[in-house]
């Protein structure tokens, strides 16, 4: 088991969830190789049919991550769903520059041998889980988003030796997936004839309680929380926790500041209340961390 010494976590930047234009991609990029974030997350993960960007892009962005002195990693779907999206995964997995983060388990069969992240929509959720996986390969593992600090607390206690944890940290939750696009069907289309209309919601579409609470956010085939999850006030937790890297999820504005946020606080330059007073600002419908503390998704114990 490991015993490693743990100091501050590092910062990763998670795959953008989203649709957005080929340009703002790679705009957004060329902005974050800017900020204090350690590794940086390349790939579609929701949908195969969003093709603004292909493997090749994908890859030529990885080539800049690793000359800004970032690490580099190539996330793949999260539900594989037909023979066409199983043969652009085992050609994504072929190519052995860059670690891969395994969305769905499907992709081991193409990681014989190699070092590999775990996902979080991988549901790994006790050692012996763990164990296989390390066993397999696993290199890191994205802890899934509705586990809280008392299993993380378990899981870290007995990892395998070398084995890294990630954490969930700031962004819309991703909560579930679907074989049926929501987004097309609030339009009244259907998946096949979707028309892209997830490119209209460039942080998902909101979807409100019949009491007009924010509750959900439909991403295509994922569903989303509203809220924003952080664990900026918790990072004296995540510290003690042995927690290796906080994943900071992609949105279409203020990425780089919620960045610049995270690790001046790390770097005990910015309290924590200040810290998430900030990070309000950015979040369009509010701060939550209520997984975390083990109670419902959507609450808040947040400071300030």
């Amino acid at each position: 088991m490991s015993d490693l010494n743990h100091s501050a976590p590092r910062l990763s930047l998670g795959p953008i969830l989203y649709l957005w234009p080929r340009e703002q991609v790679f705009d957004f990029y060329a902005e974050l190789l800017e900020t204090p974030v350690d590794v940086i997350y390349l790939g579609e993960t929701i949908c195969s049919k969003r093709r603004q960007l292909k493997p090749e892009d994908y890859w030529e962005l990885a080539e800049r991550v690793i000359a800004a002195g970032k690490q580099a990693v190539i996330s793949t779907l999260a539900l594989i769903e037909s023979d066409g999206e199983l043969k652009t995964l085992k050609r994504i997995c072929a190519d052995q520059r860059f670690m891969i983060e395994a969305g769905d388990l499907a992709a081991l069969d193409f990681l014989e041998g190699r070092s590999f992240v775990a996902g979080h929509s991988i549901n790994l959720y006790n050692q012996r889980t763990l164990a296989f996986l390390a066993a397999r390969g696993l290199k890191r593992w994205v802890m899934p988003v509705e586990l809280g600090r008392a299993t993380a607390a378990d899981l870290l206690q007995q990892r395998p030796e070398g084995v890294e944890c990630e954490v969930f940290a700031f962004g819309r939750l991703p909560l579930a997936y679907s074989a049926r696009c929501f987004t097309a069907y609030n339009r009244g289309l259907g998946k096949d004839n979707c028309e892209f209309c997830c490119g209209d919601y460039p942080d998902g579409l909101t979807v409100t309680t019949q009491e007009g609470q924010e509750f959900l956010s439909l991403n295509g085939i994922q569903t989303q929380s509203a809220s924003t999850h952080t664990l900026l006030s918790a990072l004296d937790e995540v510290r003690a926790l042995g927690v290796d890297i906080l994943r900071i999820s992609p949105q279409s504005q203020h990425t780089a500041e919620v960045v610049r946020t995270f690790a001046s606080c790390l770097n005990e330059e910015l309290d924590a209340v200040e810290g998430t007073a900030r990070l309000r600002e950015w979040a369009p419908s509010g701060l939550c961390d209520g997984y975390w503390t083990g109670q419902s998704g959507y609450r808040v114990g947040l400071p300030g």
